[in-house]
């Protein structure tokens, strides 16, 4: 094994049984292409149970522990790519945009192009911070590939460090809307438990997890629909993963996260419907309040008129 390779240990539950392992593989490393994954299979670096996995089509059952070894690293060179982008706001400092679902923040294993940053860099050119390297330009805190909304990127470093010690200091204003299963007895609540790896799967998150830190979610109930929810959530801390862990905790796992809730769904949803719609920060030169709005995306809206279609 190379010092750079990763391996990783997933252990099969309840909820991934029955599943394809490219599948369960696209899931669990969501920053990673699923096709870059079954060319994995076929090189003999992913083993289930100790053997090798021959064919993308096995479907896992509960207890297995699939392993999958991702080779190190290429030296990357990022290029910039003319990927269009959903501008909120721009000036010389700042860059509001509004992600879709799907999109990487950053290259990673065996997803080097169509990202975020290719996007960024385009449009951008040579203004974007260095802080975070030649990976991460630009990029004060990222969303999920399947969450989508609104994301902050600094365009020099000085904005970068205004904007990165808001986030640490919880004085940033980051707004969710979710639909989650299950009803909810109460109007709002709080989730304060901290967060850490979790110690039977290295890839997921969790409560009392290995090296856990503080984190807190409030949460409002905008609409009952029957077995569903409809919830606004704001941030206090930013950890991984931390709404989808939190929700599922509370056994309101979000609609289409087939990895902390039912990999399948009545909608066909993969995915969360996760968007990130308000977004409030200090401007790091003017030191002026600024606050964004992001709309549903269609698939999100659509779900949720079904929900309410069918109440």
């Amino acid at each position: 094994m190379s010092e750079k390779e990763e391996i990783y240990d997933i252990e099969i539950d309840d909820n991934m049984a029955g599943t394809r392992i490219d599948l369960v593989l696209s899931l669990s490393l969501a920053d990673t292409s699923r096709s870059y994954l079954q060319k994995l299979i076929t090189r003999g670096l992913v083993e289930v149970n100790g053997g090798v996995c021959r064919s993308k089509k096995l479907k896992v059952a509960a207890g297995d522990v699939v392993r999958v070894t991702l080779p190190e690293p290429e030296d990357l060179k990022i290029e910039a790519e003319n990927i269009p982008l959903d501008i909120v706001y721009e000036d010389s400092d700042v860059l509001v945009v509004n992600k879709p679902k799907g999109m990487v923040v950053h290259p990673a294993a065996g997803n080097y192009t169509g990202t975020l940053v290719n996007a960024v860099m385009h449009h951008c050119g040579d203004s974007l911070s260095s802080i975070n390297g030649v990976i991460r330009p630009g990029i004060v805190h990222r969303i999920d590939k399947d969450t989508s909304g609104l994301l902050m990127i600094a365009k020099n470093d000085n904005a970068h460090r205004s904007l990165a010690a808001q986030l640490a200091a919880h004085s940033s204003t980051r707004g969710y809307k979710a639909i989650v299963y299950n009803a909810f007895s109460e109007d709002e609540g709080t989730v304060d438990e901290p967060i850490g790896r979790s110690r039977s799967n290295r890839l997921r998150q969790a409560v009392g997890g290995l090296n856990e830190k503080e984190a807190v979610t409030h949460y409002k109930v905008l609409e009952r629909l029957g077995k569903y929810t409809f919830l606004e959530l704001r941030l206090e801390t930013g950890r991984t993963h931390q709404i989808r862990v939190h929700m599922t905790y509370i056994n309101h796992p979000l609609l289409g996260d087939g990895v902390y809730g039912p990999v399948k769904n009545p909608f066909g949803v993969e995915g969360q419907l996760l968007h990130a719609y308000l977004l409030g920060f200090i401007h790091p030169t003017t030191g002026k309040y600024m606050e964004f709005r992001a709309d549903l995306p269609a698939e999100f809206a659509g779900v949720l008129n079904r929900l309410r279609t069918a109440g």
